[in-house]
């Protein structure tokens, strides 16, 4: 049995050291993989990875960033706080290849203009980040995700600089519309994205910046030179998807603004109703001061209480007030505080302030809020004429 162990302890050690100490042959190949959307909205801005062939060796290596470390403790609380290590993946091609073909992905690879010195000072790289110590890293969705990493890991395995010319006819645009371009602007998708996520994302964003996108580093990776020759010598459709046409996007009728709009009807209805019959339907305020202050909590831990870069300066905070919540309890007063209907006053101005910071551009809400603003402001001047006249 002790034989056996020492066996198997000296052919795992030599086989790791062997994979650490691999040279590649001259007919070594390195390129970039860029994957297609999916349909989901985890998968909808495609991916990016490094794949590894080399015939001579036997190897055919796919390694990609941006995995889920699920055996992290507190996986959830970490995610939702900004905390949460990601993984370095290393897979078969063949692998990989079945897994975005079932999927009905696109993939297209970019075979890097390397000599022999950058492929194995890449290839080493790659291996040694696998290294079960090395493979986690904090994750940023905007500089420090799947894409970004390639271009930062292809930067460093260079021996000189990489140079990204601009592309032609491409517009400078900001991180928020070139998550829509994936995401569209009608979806519950962006709908989400567009309340959780601040002002911080409605700058212009640079080349450089634009690389958070996978389709932008196959863009400029295209158009990159290094020393006086292409970065990329040679671009290949491995896989062309027949039917996947990226995010799936709502039926109209079921489309944020539908339903933000039917419901920000009967809000006006009921408000309408109220004021014909010189009552208050006190389970509406109830229910809206309750959702917008519920909201404000979140967003507010989110801007503070995690270390998410994008979630800060974010003015959805302006109709989705966290006092709300706490002042509930003068809703069902008959006669409310004076102080309370100045609150009030200020949540007009507040809404007031948020149409200007849109109107401004200093940051872009989404679409589909629009309606509902419309039915908080009908509602707080309601509010104001009721509790005047109590």
């Amino acid at each position: 049995m002790k034989l056996k162990l020492s066996v198997l302890t000296l052919l795992f050690f030599f086989s790791y050291n062997f994979s650490q100490q691999l040279q590649l042959s001259p007919q070594a190949e390195v390129s970039v993989l860029t994957f297609g959307p999916g349909t989901n909205l985890n998968d909808a801005f495609g991916h990016n990875a490094f794949r590894i062939k080399d015939r001579a060796q036997g190897i055919d290596l796919v390694y990609g960033y941006g995995g889920y470390d699920f055996e992290a403790p507190n996986f959830y609380l970490k995610f939702a706080q900004g905390k949460l290590n990601y993984l370095i993946s290393r897979k078969k091609f063949s692998d990989i290849f079945q897994l975005y073909r079932y999927y009905d992905r696109t993939i297209d690879e970019q075979t890097l203009n390397f000599d022999q010195d950058q492929k194995q000072k890449l290839y080493n790289y790659l291996d040694n980040n696998y290294k079960p110590e090395n493979r986690r890293y904090l994750y940023d969705f905007f500089y420090d995700n799947c894409a970004t990493k390639i271009r930062d890991v292809t930067n460093s395995s260079a021996s000189q600089g990489i140079r990204f010319s601009e592309i032609k006819d491409e517009e400078k645009k900001t991180f928020r519309t070139l998550i829509h371009e994936q995401v569209g602007l009608n979806t519950w998708g962006s709908f989400g994205i567009d309340i959780a996520l601040g002002s911080i994302i409605d700058k212009q964003a640079t080349s450089a910046e634009q690389m958070f996108l996978p389709k932008y580093i196959f863009k400029n990776f295209e158009n990159a030179q290094i020393g006086s020759k292409t970065l990329v010598k040679g671009t290949n459709t491995i896989y062309k998807s027949r039917h996947n046409k990226g995010y799936k996007t709502n039926l109209f009728f079921s489309s944020p603004i539908v339903i933000m709009s039917i419901l920000s009807a009967l809000i006006i209805y009921l408000t309408y109703r109220d004021y014909k019959s010189k009552k208050r339907t006190k389970w509406l305020d109830v229910i809206l001061f309750g959702i917008t202050g519920i909201i404000g909590v979140a967003l507010l831990l989110l801007w503070f209480g995690t270390d998410h870069t994008a979630t800060g300066y974010n003015y959805n905070l302006l109709w989705a007030f966290p006092i709300n919540l706490f002042v509930i309890g003068q809703l069902f007063k008959k006669q409310t505080k004076n102080w309370f209907r100045s609150y009030i006053k200020f949540l007009i101005i507040m809404l007031a302030l948020m149409i200007m910071h849109w109107f401004i551009g200093i940051q872009v809400f989404a679409i589909a809020l629009l309606p509902l603003l419309i039915a908080l402001l009908i509602r707080y001047l309601y509010l104001l004429r009721y509790y005047k006249t109590a």
